[in-house]
């Protein structure tokens, strides 16, 4: 506990996002999640309460089988509609200072050239405070949506994602040298052209020639989120990422996962230190045992658990629709999202996990009910386990982040595991003390690469 906890508002530009149904509340501000106003309040919120990001969850496709139905989905509002977050992100930074500004984005919804540009741009108008969740994309729609006949399988995915992070290094780091852009008024030379190379890529799925067309930006690469926890996407997050997601059931799972990401660090010569690991918890806040007793038996009662179901089972590549809630998850074939039958495999370890049982790892699992002091003895457990940080999941906007906010972070300020004022600079420099990658991480092996 020798440095406060990073705490992110975990949220989606939907009106259903992680905890399904809640919109219909008088509280559920994410039904006006199609204005402007509503994330920059949030944003302004956030930094109110010196949170350290906001991050944006996206998708690419609705969840369900190939041309299966969909209208439940539609009918309930769960991530669908959904709108870009990147588009909104100028708007977000303009009406902060600090916050960091996360978004995701697959590997397969923009060519590695454009993205590269849009998020050098973005880290130039925030003053270096974007970060990028990599995604390879788990749901079979989203790949029909981008010219594939199904999913891409899991292994090759990871394999595709290695040369789009190839690419976006090479622009990011290669293509301007240090000191490449002059604004010379009195010379005229704007830039040194000995200092912007071509990188002059050619793999298995991408040819880019180069310059990158953006002159570095404060980070030059975004910071880097990952949230895979497969033992593919485990090596993945150990290689590229700066911060991990993890939505582990129990502390001891935490402790387990990111000993294993720990050890794939040192195999490829990163340190434990280049890691944020945060963890995905949502909060039911009171000020008695009988309140939080009441307010968590309202949360359950307004959860629609059957999109609860729908949604995992999506994201797992799973119809669920057309298995019984009794088949063991051990009978599930997926090409989807494996970390998450990873999840519920260690979350149920008295008997063997059904399909039922992946509604409640959302629902309950991630969830600690109490008053402020409980609440942060619990987050203490979890930040003895390893975590360096909390992924704020909400049940209402901008509720669920004003209560934590007023209520529990006073508390943790007090035991000295959250942040009582900001520091100066970019997103990486307040998490890691630096603005640019560190020699140890692979996009560095293209400083200098071109010239």
């Amino acid at each position: 506990m020798s440095r406060p906890l990073l705490f992110s508002a975990f949220c989606m530009n939907t009106a259903s996002h992680i905890l399904h149904g809640l919109w219909r509340r008088p509280d559920g501000g994410q039904i006006n999640f199609n204005s402007l106003d509503l994330w920059i309040d949030l944003v302004r919120e956030l930094e109110r309460g010196l949170f350290d990001v906001i991050f944006f969850a996206d998708v690419h496709g609705t969840y369900g089988r190939r041309a299966g139905p969909y209208k439940a989905l539609v009918e309930s509002g769960l991530q669908i509609p959904s709108n870009d977050p990147a588009v909104i992100l100028s708007a977000l930074a303009c009406n902060t200072e600090h916050l960091g500004l996360a978004i995701t984005s697959s590997i397969m919804q923009d060519h590695p050239f454009d993205f590269a540009r849009k998020f050098s741009t973005l880290d130039h108008v925030s003053g270096g405070r974007v970060a990028w969740n990599i995604v390879t994309n788990g749901l079979p729609n989203g790949a029909r949506n981008f010219d594939l006949d199904d999913l891409t399988p899991h292994e090759e995915r990871y394999r595709w994602a290695g040369e789009y992070m190839d690419v976006v290094y090479k622009l990011w780091e290669g293509s301007w040298d240090d000191g490449a852009l002059l604004q010379d008024r009195d010379s005229g030379r704007h830039a040194d052209a000995t200092k912007v190379h071509r990188i002059n890529h050619r793999g298995p799925h991408y040819q880019v020639e180069g310059p990158h067309l953006c002159a570095p930006s404060p980070q030059r690469t975004p910071l880097l989120f990952q949230a895979g926890s497969s033992s593919t996407g485990a090596a993945f997050a150990a290689t590229h990422a700066e911060a991990v997601f993890l939505v582990a059931p129990s502390p001891s799972v935490a402790e387990t996962s990111i000993s294993q990401i720990v050890a794939h660090l040192q195999k490829i010569g990163r340190s434990r230190e280049d890691v944020r690991f945060v963890q995905g918890l949502s909060f039911v806040i009171g000020s008695t045992d009988a309140e939080v007793a009441r307010l968590d038996r309202e949360l359950d009662e307004a959860i629609d658990p059957e999109m609860m179901v729908r949604h995992l089972g999506g994201v797992m590549g799973v119809e669920l629709d057309d298995v019984s809630l009794d088949t063991p998850i051990t009978d599930l074939r997926t090409e989807g999202s494996q970390s998450l039958l990873d999840w519920v495999r260690q979350a149920v370890v008295e008997r063997e996990p059904r399909v039922r049982d992946i509604g409640m790892l959302l629902a309950r699992s991630s969830r600690i009910s109490g008053t402020p002091d409980r609440i942060v003895d619990q987050i203490a457990t979890w930040q003895a386990a390893g975590i360096d940080g909390v992924n704020v999941i909400n049940a209402v906007i901008p509720g669920s982040y004003t209560d934590f906010i007023e209520h529990v972070m006073p508390v943790l300020r007090a035991r000295g595991m959250a942040r009582k004022s900001y520091e100066p600079g970019t997103l990486r420099q307040k998490l890691f003390g630096r603005d640019r990658l560190p020699d140890s991480h692979p996009a560095a092996a293209y400083r200098g690469a071109f010239a």
